[in-house]
């Protein structure tokens, strides 16, 4: 987990967010639709707590916890800033794997939007989603987010140059029964784990949830920076429509292999 933390430490994910809205406001309809007016929520793995805030602000008593200490620090620093301190219950440098300083059925709601990307063996994975399990209230919901396979396929093919080694077919090719991508460049998005689509929510429902909905949290990553740039430039009201219908369309099976992100969303039984 080194260089997972080493690329955490330097990468503006808070700022991804931002440069991304589309990701964030797919999640948050979808979030706001199933989860109770308020309550108690962990966000695991939160980084530096962009979705934390948001719970925060509309009421909900959060917990936050993630992997690399100074976004921990960050996340903190942010609830002082915006006046939300109050909302928080604790702030915690945790592995997803182990939430030991958490007691059992404690929230209401528990999110994991960030380590299912890194954990690379099964059995880690299945650790990670146990314990989301044991701190959730029966009943309770839970969003988590994966990466799938298909779509980091069609991106190094694109883009090879960008995810070396993927500039090389035998490479994509074992990427493709393996799903583990190890970037060549130092400081880059690595240690990964990508999901084949019709594995995730099997594996959901043999930890102990029963899903509701999976859905495709920003297909618009098909569109480049030139596409955004036309709809920009005929205003601000037609790129809400182009949102809108993202989010609209975010629950069709069929675009769940074009979407950078999926969001399972469940219940725990």
């Amino acid at each position: 987990m080194s260089k997972i933390i080493e690329y955490y430490n330097q990468f503006d994910e808070w700022g991804r967010l931002e440069r991304e809205p589309v990701e964030f406001q797919v999640n948050w309809h979808y979030m706001r639709k199933y989860m109770p007016r308020a309550g108690s929520v962990l966000d695991n793995g939160a980084g530096p707590g962009k979705y934390s805030m948001e719970l925060a602000k509309a009421g909900f008593r959060v917990t936050l916890t993630d992997l690399t200490p100074r976004l921990v620090d960050v996340a903190k620093g942010k609830a002082k800033e915006l006046h939300l301190e109050e909302q928080f219950e604790g702030f915690h440098a945790a592995d997803a794997r182990d939430l030991h300083m958490i007691e059992d059925e404690q929230f209401d709601s528990s999110f994991m939007l960030g380590p299912m990307y890194h954990l690379q063996e099964e059995n880690d994975r299945i650790r990670a989603v146990k314990e989301l399990n044991r701190v959730t209230k029966k009943d309770g919901l839970v969003f988590v987010a994966f990466m799938p396979r298909i779509r980091h396929i069609l991106t190094s093919l694109l883009s090879p140059d960008h995810w070396r080694p993927h500039d090389e077919m035998d490479n994509i090719l074992q990427f493709s029964q393996s799903g583990c991508f190890h970037h060549a460049d130092e400081g880059r998005f690595t240690g990964a784990y990508y999901f084949e689509i019709e594995d995730i929510n099997p594996f959901m429902e043999a930890n102990g949830f029963e899903t509701i909905e999976l859905i495709g949290s920003n297909a618009g990553t098909i569109l480049n920076q030139g596409n955004w740039d036309y709809w920009r430039e005929k205003g601000e009201e037609e790129v809400r429509k182009i949102i809108d219908l993202i989010i609209k369309r975010a629950t069709d099976p069929y675009i769940l292999g074009i979407s950078s992100h999926l969001l399972y969303i469940g219940r725990k039984k």
